[in-house]
């Protein structure tokens, strides 16, 4: 069954919410990072006028159909958009696919770890899933070590999975059971 609305979801230094079209500028500018984009199988680059309006368009409806959560990455202390981080989800089996970015600007200040650590307590304490895994590239060690830091199992290599900007990338695959999250 599909969640009933859009979470909220608040830690010590970050407001994980919906987004909004006001944060379609900050979105351009921060996927529209080079550095970024090619850490990312989905964002394209470049990041043009109007695509980020499209993508957050699609936010409610993914949500509403039990697909997706995306949320917005905000900082508490001033509301600044810095990234985003969502669930595609398989209600049917119990298991979400995390994925999300952080603006550069805001990259090795934890901000990833501290977004993902929420995103996981709510996948399996609201949602009730009773899987998440993760997959971040090979050449990308920095998003292995988030998700190591909050409690996901490295669990394989795929090697030449998915196609970047005209090149094959290996892709390291996390996870975490509900049972394992509840026995920390």
């Amino acid at each position: 069954m599909p969640p009933k609305q859009f979470p909220t979801l608040t830690t010590a230094r970050l407001l994980l919410r919906k987004c909004s079209l006001a944060d379609a500028p900050d979105i351009q500018r921060l996927a529209g990072d080079r550095d970024v984009a090619s850490t990312t199988v989905r964002i394209p680059h470049p990041y043009e006028d109007g695509m980020a309006e499209e993508w957050i368009g699609t936010h409610q409806g993914s949500f509403d159909r039990g697909e997706e959560a995306s949320l917005a990455v905000t900082l508490r202390s001033d509301g600044a958009f810095i990234g985003d981080i969502g669930l595609r989800l398989n209600l049917a089996d119990e298991v979400g696919e995390m994925g999300y970015w952080i603006g550069k600007p805001y990259w090795n200040q934890w901000y990833g770890t501290e977004a993902a650590a929420a995103i996981i307590k709510y996948a399996f304490e609201v949602l009730g899933l009773n899987r998440v895994y993760a997959a971040h590239f090979k050449r990308n060690p920095a998003s292995g070590r988030v998700m190591r830091k909050i409690g996901m199992t490295h669990e394989g290599t795929l090697r030449q999975h998915v196609m970047k900007w005209g090149e094959y990338e290996d892709m390291e695959y996390y996870g975490i059971l509900k049972s394992e999250f509840l026995s920390k």
